[in-house]
């Protein structure tokens, strides 16, 4: 098998453990590791902030949008800011990220999230259900859930969707499956589909932390420059 391909196998495979780690296992918060109740309360007082005239991008997600183990001013969400501001766009970055946060959990905390406008929403969920066995066709249903919430609440706003994917371990065709539900769902509604987030990053020693799976500062560089190819045409 190429090298290529098992690095990439490696670090999806790391990336389901850590994930497993951090959203089961029970140990005090830390600025990387807070309780869901904590990260909530975090994610939806940056979210609902009062109103100005800035325009809003939600990235919503699990730790790879919250910036596991980096500050979060070294996060990709906070680096697509600083490029936004040096172009003058006028567009507010707002991390919803959760970690350990699953596609149900997402459902259940995207109408809080809903009560303040945007303008496009970036939404990487899934990794967690794959970690699970939880069945594709759920993963599907809560994503097409939270897609339809936020159309139904901002009509005219634009969606980005990023895909994850699972070890082979978890059985071929639950893999196979896993990939193809998250394009399946670009098509569906016809939004913007990034394949792998971490393109670029997983699997290259230097570009990540000691853990192995989780983006350095310079590794979220890279995850920034691949998700603004997609965000920049849509402002």
């Amino acid at each position: 098998m190429p090298k290529v391909y098992m690095s990439k196998i490696g670090v999806i495979s790391g990336l389901m453990a850590l994930l497993a780690m951090t959203s089961c296992k029970d140990k005090p918060a830390t600025k990387d590791q807070q309780t869901p109740s904590t990260d909530s309360a975090t994610a939806s007082t940056n979210a609902v902030t009062p109103a100005d005239s800035s325009k809003r991008i939600v990235f919503f997600g699990n730790s790879l949008t919250a910036g596991y183990g980096v500050d979060p001013s070294e996060a990709f969400p906070a680096i697509i800011q600083g490029k936004i501001d040096s172009l003058q766009l006028g567009y507010k970055v707002v991390n919803a990220g959760l970690s350990g946060e699953t596609t149900a959990g997402g459902k259940g905390r995207i109408d809080w999230l809903l009560q303040q406008p945007l303008d496009v929403f970036v939404l990487e969920l899934g990794a967690n259900d794959g970690l699970r066995g939880i069945p594709v066709s759920e993963t599907g249903k809560n994503l097409q859930d939270i897609i339809d919430r936020v159309k139904a609440k901002y009509p005219q706003a634009k969606i980005v969707l990023a895909g994850m994917q699972v070890p082979p371990n978890m059985g071929s065709k639950y893999a196979g499956d896993f990939r193809a539900v998250f394009k399946s769902l670009a098509e569906k509604n016809n939004i913007p589909l990034i394949n792998f987030l971490l393109e670029g990053v997983g699997g290259v020693p230097e570009l990540n932390q000691q853990d192995g799976i989780h983006p350095t500062p310079r590794g979220h560089q890279i995850v920034a420059n691949t998700v603004w190819g997609y965000v920049k045409p849509l402002l």
